[in-house]
This record gives C-alpha cells, sequence and structure tokens, in this order.
C-alpha cells in the first residue's frame, strides 16, 4: 500500500482548444480548413458543457482541474477583448471553486488569434508585448479566485513541432525562427511571471504559483555505449532541462510544471549533429507495451526525470501524464504504475506537489484529429454523451483516500 500526502493536488486537465470547440478565430482552425485536416468542429462541447464536465470531475474526487484559456476567444480582434469572453472564464473558474476543486490556469496552449498570426505570430519580437496584455487582462480577472498559473503549456513542442520539423502551423521549417520562437516565449514567461506576481502584491493577495509545463521525454541509452550515453545525457539538457535552467537562473519558477509520457531509445548509427540530436533505436530492442501511437510505456522513465529534477530544490506538480488506448485496463495500468514510481521518487526526497492525468476528456489530439483518446471519460462525439470509464473510477479512490493499494 502507498499513501500519498493529505494535502495532495489530485485530478485531470484540458485544453481549451482541444475540448471546448468552435474556436474560429484561432490559427489552427484556419489551418485546418486550408490544409484538409480534420477539423476539429465541436470537439467535446465544453465551452458549454463544462458545468456538466466539472460535475463528474467532482464526483471523481478530483480536488484540482488545469484548463487553458483559448486567446483567440477572449482577443478575437488585435486589441478588442469582449466582456462575454472573458466573463466566461470567470464563470469556468468560478463553477470549479463551487466544487471545491483548485483551478490550474494554462494562458498558452499551442493556440494563437488569427491576427497575431499576420504579424508574424512568435517570430515577431512585439508577440511578446501582446502577449503580456493578454496575460493581464486575464490575471486581473482571475486574480482572487486563481492561486496556480501556468505561462505555457510545453514551449518546446510548440516551437519544434511549428518550425523545425513543420509538422504545426505554420509549418515552417527554419531553425533560425525556431529559435527566434524559443527566446520571444522564454522572455514572454520571465515577463508574465514577473506580471502575475506584482498584480498579487498590487492587491495584496497571497503569493502565486507560476511555471510553465515542460514536456520532458526520460531518454534512455538503448546500450551504454560513448556514443549512446553521450546522445541521451545532451538531449536531456536541452530537450528537457534548457528552458528550466533558463527560468531558474532568472527566479521565474515557484514550482516545476512536468509533463510526461514516454521514453525515447537512443541509439546512434555515427557521430553527426543530426544523429546526436534525432538517432533513435529502430531494431525494437527493450521492447515494452505501447499507447495507440507507439509510444513506449515507461513509467520508471518518471521517477528518474523527478530526481534529477531535485537539484532545483522547487517543488514539482505533474501538469500532464496520460494514455491514449482502447484498451481500458491498460489505461489503469499505466496510471498507477506512474503514481508507484512518482511515489519512489518522493520517498527520495522530491516535493512532488500533486498528479494530473491527461485528459479529464477525450478530445481533438492536434494532428492526429479524433482518434487517440486519452480520456478518463469517453466522449460519443456524435451524441457528445459522457461516459466515465473504470479506470476513471480506480483513480477516483486514489483521489479519494490518498492511497493506492
Amino acid at each position: 500500500m502507498i499513501q500519498f500526502p493529505k494535502d495532495f493536488l489530485w485530478g485531470a486537465a484540458t485544453a481549451a482548444y482541444q475540448v471546448e470547440g468552435g474556436n474560429v478565430h484561432a490559427d489552427w482552425w484556419r489551418w485546418e480548413k486550408e490544409t484538409g485536416k480534420e477539423n476539429s468542429g465541436p470537439a467535446c462541447r465544453h465551452y458549454d458543457l463544462y458545468e456538466l464536465d466539472f460535475e463528474l470531475a467532482r464526483g471523481l474526487h478530483h480536488n484540482t482541474h488545469r484548463f487553458s484559456i483559448e486567446w483567440s476567444r477572449i482577443e478575437p480582434e488585435e486589441g478588442k477583448f469582449p466582456e462575454a469572453a472573458l466573463k466566461h472564464y470567470v464563470d469556468v473558474v468560478l463553477a470549479l471553486k463551487a466544487r471545491n476543486i483548485e483551478p490550474v490556469v494554462t494562458l498558452h496552449h499551442f493556440t494563437n488569434p488569427v491576427w497575431f498570426t499576420k504579424f508574424g505570430g512568435w517570430t515577431n519580437k512585439q508577440s511578446v508585448d501582446y502577449f503580456l496584455r493578454f496575460s493581464e487582462h486575464m490575471v486581473r480577472a482571475l486574480a482572487k479566485y486563481v492561486r496556480y498559473w501556468i505561462t505555457l503549456n510545453e514551449p518546446t513542442i510548440y516551437f519544434s513541432h511549428a518550425y523545425i520539423f513543420g509538422v504545426w502551423p505554420p509549418q515552417e521549417k527554419s531553425l533560425w525562427k525556431a529559435l527566434a520562437v524559443k527566446g520571444y516565449l522564454s522572455a514572454a514567461h520571465i515577463k508574465t511571471y514577473r506580471m502575475i506576481h506584482k498584480i498579487y502584491k498590487e492587491l495584496n493577495l497571497r503569493d502565486p504559483f507560476v511555471s510553465i509545463a515542460q514536456h520532458m521525454q526520460a531518454f534512455v541509452p538503448c546500450t551504454s555505449s560513448v556514443k549512446n550515453n553521450f546522445a541521451a545525457f545532451l538531449r536531456h539538457q536541452w530537450f528537457n532541462l534548457g528552458l528550466i535552467d533558463t527560468f531558474v537562473r532568472h527566479k521565474t519558477l515557484d514550482f516545476i510544471g512536468l509533463n510526461y509520457y514516454s521514453r525515447q531509445l537512443v541509439e546512434l548509427e555515427k557521430w553527426g549533429l543530426r544523429n546526436l540530436a534525432m538517432d533513435v533505436c529502430k531494431s525494437n530492442h527493450h521492447p515494452v507495451k505501447k499507447n495507440s501511437l507507439g509510444w513506449d510505456i515507461y513509467p520508471e522513465g518518471l521517477c528518474d526525470l523527478l530526481v534529477k529534477l531535485r537539484k532545483y530544490h522547487l517543488p514539482v506538480l505533474i501538469t500532464e501524464n496520460g494514455i491514449c488506448t482502447s484498451d481500458d485496463a491498460l489505461r489503469w495500468e499505466y496510471i498507477s504504475g506512474h503514481l508507484e514510481h512518482m511515489h519512489r521518487a518522493m520517498e527520495q526526497g522530491v516535493p512532488v506537489m500533486g498528479y494530473l492525468y491527461w485528459s479529464l476528456l477525450d478530445n481533438f489530439e492536434w494532428d492526429k484529429g479524433f482518434g487517440p483518446r486519452f480520456g478518463l471519460i469517453d466522449i460519443d462525439y456524435k451524441t457528445q454523451q459522457r461516459t466515465v470509464r473504470a479506470s476513471a473510477v480506480k483513480f477516483s479512490r486514489v483521489c479519494q483516500t490518498g492511497i493506492l493499494g
């Protein structure tokens, strides 16, 4: 039997564009239309049905919920902030508070307003000021109800998928643009962090907890060769810790938000920059179970990463951890395995604050469409019927008791 602390944060996460539906002013919406990709359409209709979804979360004994603000609703045209959109997100937060669920608010989860992209999006130096203006608008509206803020979700994934691999809008492949975007996202976080703290002091509120949600992978050498060990070390330093190091230097993290899903088995064909950054094992050495997207299930990696984060002396919140699968028994195996390894890290002195499963609902999985099923709650997209999965009920017992038996 594993016992977790009494004040642990338990719950799940969503992202506005993936669940709300009808985000017509977002760059992704336009991109889906232009490229003929699967359209997010009404998604889970969470924009209308959020109270129903939060009632389900309450019934599952969640005490915390992470969600994001859709910037393109708050500012559909440059400099115009419709009151109704702001009121909606205030109502969302109040609906959580009414159910004793702690809100964790994400300000940027991959999507941008179309008007913002016309200025060059995050490649434009002005992007930092635009984001700061939007963020201040939201923080002033929500500060008295919200204590936990995520400025950026997975910035490394955003700039790599949009500007290096070119698979997300605007589908550009430019290392220089990617580096510029990384720089402006970093500046946006640092300035937003300071702005949030300033507003809380101004309003005489308790100190907020502000961070990013950083996607991290377990980079595991396939064989213990010098090449593989060196490449795994480099990838961990750059991909997992690069931005964390920057923000720790600037004293702009109150905790570390960690998104963890999988491992990468590192095996280099030869020395070379591209090889050091990209080569993986192609021979199915060390086989493990996989999710429906083919990602390795490797709960040991969560413990390893958490122990490596101990050096920062900051609390850690698991802001995302989850599996897409049609096998719900595998979903519970995934959750319980990761909780067990998270607890092992806690026993080694890692100050973990909480665990948020990805995702509360099945949802629109970006360029993968509606196929992957990550939800604790099944969504029938034709009828919008919600069905609580057995894995969700098992997880709810942990949320309720703090015990993994």
